[in-house]
């Protein structure tokens, strides 16, 4: 094959000065070439003779189809409108029927009943002649139709008359009106009529009445109404013998769309059949020809493009289906959730983060209408509506973004951390928002951990504080408490052991004074050890004696609020193993709060201090043996109880709801109870107020 200079130059590339000729092909490569070119050029035509074989057979089959339509709904047609003859005529029979039953007289009297009869004949024009007839067929009375002249001879109309005979006994047979085959009755001409006998029978005195039906003013008065434009209608025999016909007649030219049904009626059997006319061709093929033919043209046409823009197409998917591949990976890798709404509102897109983080499908939430989001809190729906509703009215969110509160699938809430931006499509108009959210749970939890934990700091800073005032306090207060203990000592010595009379009483005050100093030295030795959590000396002591101890302090304070105390022990408690001076000073740190809680001017004389001691339930443990190592003390009080955020911060360190309160009360008896291995908690009391319970050991 020959090679031209001009196949081998660059594009863009200077031309040369000089160009050398070409070289002579030969002979025998022109013939190749010429044979490849025809070859190509046959199977181009080829090509198209097929293509255009292809069109003419679609084309042949459109329009075979399209009349073998044509007939099969001509022929639909027809059978519906002998389905609705049938109906109608059999609803006719059987008001025909009903309207003779109902002209009969009760008894044997029927001087009535021509006059009936006879406005029945009126109305009816398909009856020729109305009977009376008795159990043995004998005419008893009888009434001819007003529109013909003596169309049935009364003489032929005799018991032994077959039809008749046979309509009565299938009417006696079944019990209802029943039906004889068709008879021909001739008349004067040379003419005659189908006639088919009605026979009812009569409720009462075994009589029947007899209605003789003109077949062919049945069809024109029961059927002919329903008759379309180019129909006949005709009865036949069951064997296709035609009895009677009317309608319009055949044309020449037309075609013979026929439809039949069998009416069964009670002791005979009629064919309806129905014949339509119809003109062929129509109009119908011959358009459908036509635009079939154009559309195969301008189907011809459009294959040339189509052609050329094949592999520009195919090509531009395949990068189109690369560019998706690759925006759905990077879509599916990132933790953010993305999601896209139209104008109206709705979620046209999540992607897998999102579904993850709110716990829904992405079905779920693209199936929901405009302005219900599932993953809405229901608390707050109504400000996200409105939320919505200003950016979907234009307004612009902050560019830095703005947190809300999500709802997972399973109730839980959660906050985010939201980016919203206009949707734009590639003409630069606005067609929704896409969003971005950002999970900062685990960072709102490790913010709230380091809060927590400087606070813990504070609280251990202030905790230590108050360590070394108690450790300033108790050396300094060891040395007056001493002094007075001596001095109440010595006072004691001075008034001798057989003190009498206001001595004696002066002795007793002198003695408590000296008690409660040793008191105050051991409650301040106690603090100083538990501050510098040192071991305690723990003993045994009846659960009586602890209460017996804190008695007189909290009755004075009772005294004063007007509480009334109340104390429960249950029968042979074992004594509790603990440091007496800590305890005690639990059961008064919760006694007076008790008290301090029902010092409300709504709570006056329902004040009431109940301290009860009991077994405990087991702790730690199941079953009665671990039940008896405990003993569970509670203090209850009528108070106004303590409220959701007051409980949720109730042991934590200088927390307190008193002006004059440090906050270390419950934080320092929970502190004491936990070191002897117990527990402290409280729950609502009924009706009202709190319990605090706390256990503690009991000896062995």
């Amino acid at each position: 094959m020959a090679v031209d200079a001009a196949d081998l130059a660059v594009p863009g590339a200077p031309e040369p000065a000089y160009a050398p000729p070409p070289l002579p092909v030969p002979p025998y490569r022109r013939l190749v070439v010429g044979f490849a070119r025809l070859r190509s050029l046959w199977q181009r035509w080829f090509l198209w003779l097929l293509l255009a074989i292809l069109v003419l057979a679609l084309l042949v089959t459109v329009v075979w189809l399209a009349g073998k339509h044509e007939v099969e709904q001509v022929q639909a047609a027809l059978d519906r409108d002998t389905a609705d003859a049938v109906t109608d005529l059999r609803s006719g029979l059987q008001r025909n029927a009903q309207s003779l039953r109902a002209t009969q007289a009760p008894g044997p009297d029927r001087s009535h009943w021509p006059e009936a009869a006879a406005a029945l004949l009126r109305e009816h024009r398909e009856w020729l002649r109305l009977e009376w007839r008795d159990a043995r067929l004998r005419t008893l009375d009888a009434v001819d139709t007003p529109y013909r002249l003596h169309v049935l001879d009364p003489a032929s109309r005799t018991a032994e008359q077959s039809d008749v005979s046979l309509a009565c006994a299938a009417a006696r047979k079944l019990g209802t009106p029943a039906y004889s085959p068709s008879h021909y009755v001739p008349l004067g001409g040379g003419g005659g009529m189908e006639v088919m006998e009605l026979c009812v029978p009569m409720d009462t005195g075994g009589g029947f009445l007899v209605a003789s039906y003109s077949l062919r003013d049945t069809l024109a008065e029961l059927v002919g109404p329903t008759l379309t434009r180019g129909q006949e209608v005709a009865f036949t025999e069951t064997d296709g013998t035609r009895l009677v016909a009317i309608g319009t007649a055949r044309r020449v030219g037309t075609r013979v769309f026929t439809s039949q049904q069998l009416i069964d009626l009670p002791g005979a059997a009629l064919m309806l059949r129905v014949d339509g006319w119809r003109s062929a061709p129509d109009l119908f093929p011959n358009v459908l020809t036509a635009l079939v033919t154009a559309i195969s043209i301008a189907l011809v046409s459009v294959l040339v493009l189509l052609a050329r823009d094949t592999r520009r197409r195919l090509r531009a998917e395949r990068d189109l289906a690369d560019s998706l591949a690759f925006r759905k990976a990077m879509e599916d890798s990132v933790i953010t959730g993305l999601r896209a709404r139209d104008l109206q509102g709705r979620i046209t897109y999540v992607n897998p983060a999102f579904c993850e983080m709110v716990g829904f499908s992405a079905e779920e939430l693209m199936a929901r209408e405009a302005n219900d989001a599932p993953y809405w809190p229901t608390e707050l729906a109504h400000e996200y509506q409105q939320r919505q509703a200003r950016r979907l009215a234009g307004g612009m969110p902050p560019r830095e973004g703005f947190e809300s509160v999500f709802m997972r699938k399973d109730g839980t809430r959660f906050p985010v951390l939201i980016f919203e931006a206009p949707l734009l499509n590639a003409q630069r108009v606005q067609t929704g928002w896409m969003s971005a959210f950002i999970d900062v749970s685990e960072q709102r939890r490790i913010e709230e951990l380091s809060r927590a934990s400087q606070e813990r700091l504070q609280a251990s800073a202030r905790l230590a504080t108050v360590g070394e005032m108690a450790s300033l306090l108790s050396h300094e207060l060891t040395q007056p408490l001493a002094a007075i203990a001596s001095y109440a000592t010595g006072s004691l010595n001075m008034l001798g052991p057989d003190a009498r009379g206001e001595q004696g009483e002066v002795a007793m005050a002198v003695r408590r004074i000296a008690e409660q100093a040793d008191r105050a030295g051991q409650v301040i030795r106690s603090v100083h050890d538990f501050v510098r959590r040192r071991d305690r000396t723990r003993e045994a002591v009846a659960p009586q004696a602890l209460i017996d101890a804190v008695l007189p302090l909290v009755r004075l304070q009772a005294r004063k609020l007007g509480v009334i105390i109340e104390v429960v022990l249950e029968d042979r408690l074992p004594a509790a193993m603990c440091d007496r001076t800590l305890v005690e000073q639990v059961l008064l740190n919760l006694a007076r709060n008790a008290m301090q809680a029902m010092d409300t001017a709504d709570n006056i004389g329902n004040r009431v201090l109940r301290l009860r001691v009991a077994r405990a339930v087991a702790v730690g443990g199941s079953g009665v043996d671990d039940a008896r190592r405990w003993l569970e003390f509670s203090v209850a009080d009528l108070g106004s109880g303590i409220g959701e955020e007051v409980a949720a911060r109730l042991f934590t360190p200088f927390f307190t709801t008193r002006a004059d309160g440090m906050g270390l009360g419950l934080s320092l008896c929970r502190t004491v109870v936990e070191q002897h291995g117990g527990a402290l908690m409280f729950e609502p009391n009924r009706p009202r107020g709190t319990v605090f319970r706390f256990t503690l050991p009991a000896a062995a």
